[in-house]
Protein backbone atom coordinates (compact mmCIF):
# COMPACT_ATOMS: atom_id res chain seq x y z
CA UNK A 1 0.00 0.00 0.00
CA UNK A 2 0.65 3.85 -0.69
CA UNK A 3 0.45 7.08 1.32
CA UNK A 4 1.26 10.56 0.35
CA UNK A 5 1.89 12.48 3.15
CA UNK A 6 1.98 16.31 2.27
CA UNK A 7 3.78 17.86 5.49
CA UNK A 8 7.08 16.32 6.81
CA UNK A 9 6.77 18.58 9.91
CA UNK A 10 6.39 17.80 13.49
CA UNK A 11 2.21 16.23 12.43
CA UNK A 12 3.10 14.43 9.01
CA UNK A 13 6.14 12.77 10.38
CA UNK A 14 5.86 12.86 14.17
CA UNK A 15 1.73 11.22 13.71
CA UNK A 16 0.80 10.13 10.65
CA UNK A 17 4.31 8.60 9.42
CA UNK A 18 4.10 6.40 12.42
CA UNK A 19 0.46 5.57 11.78
CA UNK A 20 1.47 4.54 7.89
CA UNK A 21 4.64 2.58 9.07
CA UNK A 22 2.68 0.45 11.75
CA UNK A 23 0.00 -0.52 8.65
CA UNK A 24 2.62 -1.16 6.42
CA UNK A 25 2.05 1.71 3.80
CA UNK A 26 5.06 2.75 1.92
CA UNK A 27 4.80 6.50 2.40
CA UNK A 28 5.81 9.43 -0.19
CA UNK A 29 6.28 12.73 2.11
CA UNK A 30 5.67 15.95 0.44
CA UNK A 31 7.92 19.03 1.53
CA UNK A 32 9.31 22.45 0.55
CA UNK A 33 12.35 21.74 3.21
CA UNK A 34 15.32 20.50 1.02
CA UNK A 35 17.14 19.26 3.74
CA UNK A 36 14.30 17.04 5.18
CA UNK A 37 13.04 15.46 1.69
CA UNK A 38 17.10 15.08 0.66
CA UNK A 39 17.54 13.32 4.05
CA UNK A 40 14.38 11.45 4.03
CA UNK A 41 15.35 10.02 0.47
CA UNK A 42 19.16 9.46 1.06
CA UNK A 43 18.10 7.56 4.47
CA UNK A 44 14.55 5.69 3.51
CA UNK A 45 13.85 5.92 7.28
CA UNK A 46 13.78 8.38 10.40
CA UNK A 47 13.44 8.32 14.34
CA UNK A 48 10.59 8.95 16.16
CA UNK A 49 11.27 9.73 19.92
CA UNK A 50 8.18 9.20 22.19
CA UNK A 51 9.18 11.33 25.39
CA UNK A 52 7.41 10.78 28.48
CA UNK A 53 8.61 9.89 32.17
CA UNK A 54 10.49 7.12 30.51
CA UNK A 55 11.02 7.89 27.16
CA UNK A 56 12.04 5.38 23.86
CA UNK A 57 13.12 6.03 20.08
CA UNK A 58 11.54 4.00 17.21
CA UNK A 59 13.36 3.65 13.61
CA UNK A 60 10.43 4.62 10.78
CA UNK A 61 11.62 3.29 7.51
CA UNK A 62 9.90 2.07 3.75
CA UNK A 63 9.79 6.28 3.35
CA UNK A 64 10.93 8.40 0.36
CA UNK A 65 9.91 12.20 0.03
CA UNK A 66 9.61 14.59 -2.71
CA UNK A 67 9.91 18.38 -3.00
CA UNK A 68 6.43 19.93 -3.37
CA UNK A 69 7.76 22.46 -6.15
CA UNK A 70 7.52 19.07 -8.40
CA UNK A 71 4.30 19.49 -8.97
CA UNK A 72 4.87 16.21 -11.63
CA UNK A 73 6.58 14.06 -9.44
CA UNK A 74 3.99 14.84 -6.61
CA UNK A 75 1.44 14.40 -8.86
CA UNK A 76 2.32 11.12 -10.20
CA UNK A 77 2.47 9.71 -6.76
CA UNK A 78 -0.81 10.86 -6.02
CA UNK A 79 -1.95 9.14 -8.63
CA UNK A 80 -0.58 5.98 -7.44
CA UNK A 81 -1.91 6.10 -3.98
CA UNK A 82 -4.22 4.36 -1.70
CA UNK A 83 -4.14 7.04 0.91
CA UNK A 84 -3.23 10.35 1.28
CA UNK A 85 -2.78 13.56 4.20
CA UNK A 86 -2.44 16.80 4.60
CA UNK A 87 -0.67 18.33 7.61
CA UNK A 88 0.67 21.65 5.90
CA UNK A 89 -0.70 24.62 8.24
CA UNK A 90 -3.97 26.28 8.10
CA UNK A 91 -2.06 29.32 6.03
CA UNK A 92 -0.21 26.91 3.49
CA UNK A 93 -3.00 24.71 2.57
CA UNK A 94 -4.20 26.48 -0.51
CA UNK A 95 -0.51 25.95 -1.43
CA UNK A 96 -0.74 22.30 -2.22
CA UNK A 97 -4.25 22.52 -4.47
CA UNK A 98 -2.08 22.46 -7.48
CA UNK A 99 -0.28 19.72 -6.71
CA UNK A 100 -3.46 17.56 -5.24
CA UNK A 101 -5.28 18.82 -8.47
CA UNK A 102 -2.37 17.36 -10.97
CA UNK A 103 -2.47 14.12 -8.99
CA UNK A 104 -6.34 13.70 -9.25
CA UNK A 105 -6.19 14.68 -13.11
CA UNK A 106 -3.48 11.68 -13.57
CA UNK A 107 -5.66 9.68 -11.57
CA UNK A 108 -9.13 10.18 -12.88
CA UNK A 109 -8.66 10.63 -16.73
CA UNK A 110 -9.30 7.45 -18.53
CA UNK A 111 -10.29 4.48 -17.34
CA UNK A 112 -12.73 4.85 -13.68
CA UNK A 113 -10.29 4.18 -11.19
CA UNK A 114 -10.86 3.56 -7.38
CA UNK A 115 -11.92 6.36 -5.03
CA UNK A 116 -8.83 8.70 -3.22
CA UNK A 117 -9.49 9.64 0.37
CA UNK A 118 -7.28 12.67 1.73
CA UNK A 119 -7.28 13.02 5.20
CA UNK A 120 -7.02 16.63 6.15
CA UNK A 121 -5.48 17.19 9.04
CA UNK A 122 -5.24 20.66 9.82
CA UNK A 123 -6.66 22.76 12.89
CA UNK A 124 -9.37 24.32 11.31
CA UNK A 125 -13.44 23.96 10.78
CA UNK A 126 -14.50 22.74 7.44
CA UNK A 127 -11.22 21.78 6.35
CA UNK A 128 -12.20 18.93 4.19
CA UNK A 129 -15.07 21.30 1.76
CA UNK A 130 -12.41 24.53 2.13
CA UNK A 131 -9.54 22.26 0.69
CA UNK A 132 -11.68 20.49 -1.93
CA UNK A 133 -12.80 23.87 -3.06
CA UNK A 134 -8.82 25.05 -3.48
CA UNK A 135 -8.70 21.82 -5.65
CA UNK A 136 -11.72 22.66 -7.97
CA UNK A 137 -9.90 25.89 -8.85
CA UNK A 138 -6.79 24.00 -10.23
CA UNK A 139 -9.02 21.01 -12.20
CA UNK A 140 -10.78 21.34 -15.86
CA UNK A 141 -14.68 21.22 -15.24
CA UNK A 142 -14.62 18.10 -16.76
CA UNK A 143 -13.11 16.11 -13.40
CA UNK A 144 -15.71 17.89 -11.12
CA UNK A 145 -17.86 15.20 -10.90
CA UNK A 146 -15.02 12.84 -10.61
CA UNK A 147 -13.73 14.94 -7.69
CA UNK A 148 -17.07 15.48 -5.55
CA UNK A 149 -18.05 11.17 -6.35
CA UNK A 150 -14.64 10.00 -6.26
CA UNK A 151 -12.65 11.72 -4.04
CA UNK A 152 -12.51 11.57 0.04
CA UNK A 153 -11.80 15.29 1.75
CA UNK A 154 -11.75 13.53 5.20
CA UNK A 155 -11.68 16.02 8.46
CA UNK A 156 -9.71 15.06 11.05
CA UNK A 157 -8.61 15.77 14.94
CA UNK A 158 -5.12 16.09 15.90
CA UNK A 159 -4.62 15.55 19.13
CA UNK A 160 -0.97 14.19 19.52
CA UNK A 161 1.32 17.22 20.79
CA UNK A 162 4.39 17.68 19.01
CA UNK A 163 6.83 20.54 20.72
CA UNK A 164 9.01 22.72 17.96
CA UNK A 165 12.75 20.89 18.00
CA UNK A 166 15.91 22.60 19.24
CA UNK A 167 19.26 23.37 17.92
CA UNK A 168 20.52 20.60 20.36
CA UNK A 169 18.02 18.11 18.95
CA UNK A 170 18.41 18.75 15.70
CA UNK A 171 22.06 18.48 15.61
CA UNK A 172 21.50 15.04 17.12
CA UNK A 173 19.17 13.97 13.96
CA UNK A 174 18.33 16.38 11.69
CA UNK A 175 15.28 13.98 10.57
CA UNK A 176 14.18 13.19 14.66
CA UNK A 177 11.20 14.08 15.71
CA UNK A 178 9.81 14.17 19.26
CA UNK A 179 6.38 13.33 20.27
CA UNK A 180 4.02 12.19 23.13
CA UNK A 181 2.66 9.07 23.75
CA UNK A 182 -1.06 9.85 23.20
CA UNK A 183 -1.80 8.87 19.09
CA UNK A 184 -5.49 8.40 18.15
CA UNK A 185 -6.68 9.98 15.35
CA UNK A 186 -10.22 10.92 15.10
CA UNK A 187 -11.68 11.30 11.31
CA UNK A 188 -14.68 11.96 9.85
CA UNK A 189 -16.42 8.54 9.13
CA UNK A 190 -18.77 10.47 6.32
CA UNK A 191 -15.96 11.83 4.56
CA UNK A 192 -14.48 8.89 2.98
CA UNK A 193 -15.10 7.84 -0.46
CA UNK A 194 -15.52 4.03 -1.20
CA UNK A 195 -14.31 1.92 1.67
CA UNK A 196 -12.35 3.42 4.45
CA UNK A 197 -9.17 2.63 4.29
CA UNK A 198 -6.70 0.56 6.72
CA UNK A 199 -4.83 2.87 9.25
CA UNK A 200 -3.90 2.03 12.74
CA UNK A 201 -5.07 4.36 15.66
CA UNK A 202 -7.80 5.77 13.33
CA UNK A 203 -10.92 5.95 14.48
CA UNK A 204 -13.36 6.75 12.37
CA UNK A 205 -16.46 9.11 13.91
CA UNK A 206 -20.28 9.59 12.28
CA UNK A 207 -20.93 12.60 14.66
CA UNK A 208 -17.40 13.79 14.09
CA UNK A 209 -18.58 17.70 13.77
CA UNK A 210 -18.30 17.18 18.12
CA UNK A 211 -14.68 16.09 17.95
CA UNK A 212 -13.32 18.40 16.08
CA UNK A 213 -15.01 21.71 17.99
CA UNK A 214 -13.99 19.36 21.32
CA UNK A 215 -10.39 19.56 20.21
CA UNK A 216 -11.01 23.24 18.70
CA UNK A 217 -12.84 24.27 21.58
CA UNK A 218 -11.06 22.02 24.40
CA UNK A 219 -7.65 21.31 23.36
CA UNK A 220 -6.75 24.03 21.49
CA UNK A 221 -8.33 26.56 23.86
CA UNK A 222 -7.06 25.61 26.76
CA UNK A 223 -3.37 25.03 25.24
CA UNK A 224 -3.79 28.36 23.97
CA UNK A 225 -5.19 30.00 27.51
CA UNK A 226 -1.64 28.40 29.40
CA UNK A 227 0.60 29.78 27.12
CA UNK A 228 -1.09 33.42 26.50
CA UNK A 229 -1.11 33.94 30.07
CA UNK A 230 1.92 31.53 30.81
CA UNK A 231 3.60 33.97 28.62
CA UNK A 232 2.66 37.11 30.93
CA UNK A 233 3.89 35.37 33.95
CA UNK A 234 7.08 35.06 31.57
CA UNK A 235 6.93 31.15 31.61
CA UNK A 236 9.14 29.52 29.09
CA UNK A 237 8.09 25.89 28.78
CA UNK A 238 3.92 24.89 29.22
CA UNK A 239 4.62 22.54 32.36
CA UNK A 240 5.52 25.57 33.95
CA UNK A 241 2.34 27.76 33.07
CA UNK A 242 0.16 24.95 33.97
CA UNK A 243 1.49 24.32 36.96
CA UNK A 244 1.31 28.40 37.92
CA UNK A 245 -1.73 28.41 40.42
CA UNK A 246 -3.10 31.81 38.33
CA UNK A 247 -2.70 30.00 35.11
CA UNK A 248 -4.02 26.80 35.76
CA UNK A 249 -7.00 28.63 37.42
CA UNK A 250 -7.73 30.84 34.37
CA UNK A 251 -7.31 27.72 32.34
CA UNK A 252 -10.05 25.59 34.50
CA UNK A 253 -13.09 28.82 34.34
CA UNK A 254 -12.09 29.13 30.61
CA UNK A 255 -12.19 25.41 29.74
CA UNK A 256 -15.32 25.26 31.89
CA UNK A 257 -17.11 27.86 30.12
CA UNK A 258 -16.15 25.99 26.66
CA UNK A 259 -17.39 22.33 28.24
CA UNK A 260 -20.80 23.61 29.31
CA UNK A 261 -21.05 25.51 25.48
CA UNK A 262 -20.15 22.02 23.61
CA UNK A 263 -22.34 19.74 26.17
CA UNK A 264 -25.20 21.90 25.60
CA UNK A 265 -24.81 21.91 21.89
CA UNK A 266 -24.01 18.48 20.84
CA UNK A 267 -25.55 17.05 23.54
CA UNK A 268 -22.01 15.18 24.75
CA UNK A 269 -21.73 14.41 28.11
CA UNK A 270 -20.30 17.11 30.73
CA UNK A 271 -18.13 15.04 33.01
CA UNK A 272 -16.33 13.63 30.05
CA UNK A 273 -15.53 17.03 28.28
CA UNK A 274 -14.34 17.58 31.82
CA UNK A 275 -12.37 14.56 32.22
CA UNK A 276 -10.88 15.08 28.84
CA UNK A 277 -9.56 18.92 30.16
CA UNK A 278 -7.64 17.05 33.26
CA UNK A 279 -6.43 14.22 31.11
CA UNK A 280 -4.87 17.49 28.70
CA UNK A 281 -3.97 18.88 31.73
CA UNK A 282 -1.72 15.96 32.93
CA UNK A 283 -0.24 15.92 29.22
CA UNK A 284 0.42 19.55 29.09
CA UNK A 285 2.28 19.08 32.31
CA UNK A 286 4.66 16.47 30.22
CA UNK A 287 8.46 18.03 31.10
CA UNK A 288 10.40 15.68 28.68
CA UNK A 289 8.07 17.56 25.85
CA UNK A 290 10.29 20.57 26.59
CA UNK A 291 6.93 22.44 24.70
CA UNK A 292 7.46 26.15 24.42
CA UNK A 293 4.96 28.62 25.84
CA UNK A 294 6.25 30.62 22.54
CA UNK A 295 5.47 27.69 20.33
CA UNK A 296 1.87 27.08 21.34
CA UNK A 297 1.23 31.30 21.78
CA UNK A 298 2.44 31.65 18.10
CA UNK A 299 0.48 33.69 14.87
CA UNK A 300 -2.09 35.50 17.85
CA UNK A 301 -3.61 36.81 14.69
CA UNK A 302 -4.74 33.26 13.35
CA UNK A 303 -5.27 32.16 16.69
CA UNK A 304 -7.41 35.25 17.32
CA UNK A 305 -10.01 34.50 14.82
CA UNK A 306 -13.24 34.48 14.66
CA UNK A 307 -14.26 30.33 13.94
CA UNK A 308 -10.36 29.63 15.95
CA UNK A 309 -9.95 28.80 19.42
CA UNK A 310 -10.95 31.69 21.49
CA UNK A 311 -12.93 34.04 19.48
CA UNK A 312 -14.74 30.74 18.14
CA UNK A 313 -15.23 28.95 21.37
CA UNK A 314 -16.64 32.44 22.90
CA UNK A 315 -18.76 32.54 20.10
CA UNK A 316 -20.39 29.64 20.31
CA UNK A 317 -20.54 29.97 24.16
CA UNK A 318 -23.04 32.26 23.25
CA UNK A 319 -24.72 31.18 20.93
CA UNK A 320 -25.55 27.86 23.75
CA UNK A 321 -26.63 29.93 26.48
CA UNK A 322 -23.11 30.33 28.01
CA UNK A 323 -21.67 33.87 28.89
CA UNK A 324 -17.89 32.91 28.09
CA UNK A 325 -16.19 35.83 30.52
CA UNK A 326 -12.99 33.49 31.41
CA UNK A 327 -12.49 32.62 27.47
CA UNK A 328 -12.21 36.69 26.83
CA UNK A 329 -10.22 36.80 29.34
CA UNK A 330 -7.65 34.67 27.60
CA UNK A 331 -8.56 36.40 24.35
CA UNK A 332 -7.48 39.50 25.88
CA UNK A 333 -4.27 38.27 26.85
CA UNK A 334 -3.91 36.92 23.61
CA UNK A 335 -4.06 40.21 22.25
CA UNK A 336 -1.43 41.25 24.50
CA UNK A 337 0.69 38.93 22.98
CA UNK A 338 4.39 40.68 22.13
CA UNK A 339 6.92 38.07 21.28
CA UNK A 340 9.59 39.78 19.49
CA UNK A 341 10.01 36.49 17.42
CA UNK A 342 6.81 36.14 16.13
CA UNK A 343 5.81 38.59 13.44
CA UNK A 344 2.11 38.41 13.87
CA UNK A 345 2.34 39.10 17.48
CA UNK A 346 4.14 42.36 15.51
CA UNK A 347 1.46 43.00 13.78
CA UNK A 348 -1.45 42.56 16.21
CA UNK A 349 0.50 45.05 18.65
CA UNK A 350 1.03 47.49 15.91
CA UNK A 351 -2.73 47.37 15.11
CA UNK A 352 -3.38 47.35 18.87
CA UNK A 353 -1.50 51.38 19.01
CA UNK A 354 -2.57 52.67 15.98
CA UNK A 355 -5.91 51.79 16.54
CA UNK A 356 -6.70 50.00 20.02
CA UNK A 357 -8.58 47.42 21.32
CA UNK A 358 -11.97 48.27 18.64
CA UNK A 359 -9.54 48.26 15.87
CA UNK A 360 -8.58 44.57 17.13
CA UNK A 361 -11.92 43.42 17.93
CA UNK A 362 -13.00 44.27 14.43
CA UNK A 363 -10.19 43.71 12.06
CA UNK A 364 -8.44 40.53 13.55
CA UNK A 365 -11.62 38.97 16.00
CA UNK A 366 -13.50 39.99 13.10
CA UNK A 367 -16.88 41.15 16.26
CA UNK A 368 -18.55 44.09 16.24
CA UNK A 369 -17.18 46.74 18.73
CA UNK A 370 -20.51 46.98 20.26
CA UNK A 371 -21.19 43.50 20.68
CA UNK A 372 -21.35 41.63 24.14
CA UNK A 373 -18.39 39.82 23.30
CA UNK A 374 -16.25 42.67 22.27
CA UNK A 375 -17.60 44.43 25.89
CA UNK A 376 -16.59 40.95 27.69
CA UNK A 377 -13.08 40.96 25.95
CA UNK A 378 -12.48 44.98 26.92
CA UNK A 379 -13.51 43.77 30.92
CA UNK A 380 -10.88 40.56 30.43
CA UNK A 381 -8.16 43.31 29.58
CA UNK A 382 -9.24 45.50 32.36
CA UNK A 383 -8.84 42.46 34.14
CA UNK A 384 -5.45 41.57 33.65
CA UNK A 385 -4.64 45.21 34.65
CA UNK A 386 -6.72 45.27 37.92
CA UNK A 387 -4.94 41.42 38.93
CA UNK A 388 -0.84 42.33 38.06
CA UNK A 389 -0.73 40.51 34.55
CA UNK A 390 0.31 43.42 32.39
CA UNK A 391 1.89 46.50 33.93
Amino acid sequence: MKAVQFGAGNIGRGFLGQLYFESGYETTFVDVVPEIVEGLRQRRAYPLRIVGETSRTIMLGNVTALLGSDTEAVGGALAEADLAATAVGVNVLARVAPAIAHGIATRFEGAVPRPLNIIVCENMIDAGPFLREEVRKHLPSHLYDALDAQVGFVEASIGRMAPRMTDALRNEDPLLVCVEEYCELPVDANGFRGPIPPLKHMTPRTNFRAYVERKLFVHNAGHATTAYLGYLRRHEYIWQAISDDGVRAAADAAIGETCAGLAAKHGLSRRDLEAHWQDLIRRFKNKALGDQVVRVASDPVRKLGPRDRLIGAALMCLENGIEPKHVAFAAAAAIRYDYAGDPAAGKLQALLREHGMGGVLTQVCQIPPDSRLAELVRQGAQRLLEEGWIA
